[in-house]
């Protein structure tokens, strides 16, 4: 049964990194971002919220370096393996740090330590942990990570991989995706017109226009988020996914408080 009060936020790689620069945090737009988030929840108390955030310039400029998504076996893999989570467990460490001084009572739960999986699917994950911090109005952060995998040796997972498995445990209202963007372009060339709906059933008119980012982005770009969203609708037809831009002060407090904007993705 749907959780009314359950939101989930993805703060964009694109969002709280320059993608286009190694291992660069825009630390500004941490802390204001922290300091909406904290607003909101002061504002409407109700919110259930379960953060995540992206790897932007952290994970995928080092994943992308060593392949680690396509998984191995050698000692080389490993050491970019450890890599890749090095660096995405520095932003993530940004973020606790940024969040907690917002107030926020963030506690985080990094996939590689609880996730098993298998061809690249999740096998095992116990969220007691997380459903017991959510009762508690304590607030979980996840993030995109590196993943164990029986097969594979190791893989990564998306933000979306991440929530669209804990999306089918905890079945949230809503899944708001901040990015740089303020949504799903008609033509990325262009970047001028936001598609304000997909469905599936317009899903083949829009394909043209899901390239992946320009940045490096080993999980699937824009394309692979319209795509997972979509996926997970046809299990939870109520589920509401925005796409929008959370470089604007304010947007991400207006979308916590209920307020549309950029890219709705509905079934």
């Amino acid at each position: 049964m749907t959780d009314q009060n359950l939101v989930f936020l993805k703060l964009g790689g694109s969002l709280i990194t320059d993608k286009t620069q190694p291992l660069t945090p825009r630390l500004t737009v941490i802390k204001r971002i922290a300091s909406e988030i904290a607003q909101a929840l002061q504002e409407k108390p109700d919110i259930k919220l379960l953060l995540g955030h992206g790897s932007g310039s952290f994970g995928h400029a080092v994943a992308s370096r060593y392949q680690t998504q396509h998984g191995g076996q050698s000692q080389a893999y490993w050491q970019g393996f450890v890599r890749v989570w090095q660096a995405a467990r520095q932003l993530n460490q940004l973020l606790v740090q940024h969040l907690a001084e917002a107030g926020i009572p963030v506690i985080a739960f990094p996939p590689s330590a609880g996730i098993t999986a298998r061809d690249g699917k999740i096998i095992h994950w116990d969220l007691q942990p997380i459903k017991s911090a959510l009762a508690h109005k304590l607030v979980p952060l996840v993030q995109g990570d590196v993943i164990f995998d029986e097969t594979m040796g190791g893989t990564i997972f998306s933000t979306e991989q991440v929530f669209s498995y804990l999306s089918k445990a905890l079945q949230p209202q809503r899944i708001l995706l901040a990015g740089q963007d303020p949504g799903v372009y008609r033509e990325m060339e262009s970047s001028k017109e936001i598609i304000a709906q997909i469905t599936p059933e317009n899903i083949q008119h829009v394909l043209p226009s899901l390239a992946g980012s320009q940045a490096h982005d080993v999980t699937g770009g824009m394309a692979g988020k319209v795509h997972w969203m979509l996926s997970l609708l046809e299990s939870q037809p109520d589920l509401e996914v925005q796409v929008f831009s959370g470089a604007m002060a304010g947007q991400i407090f207006q979308a916590l408080l209920g307020r549309r904007a950029g890219t709705q993705i509905s079934s």
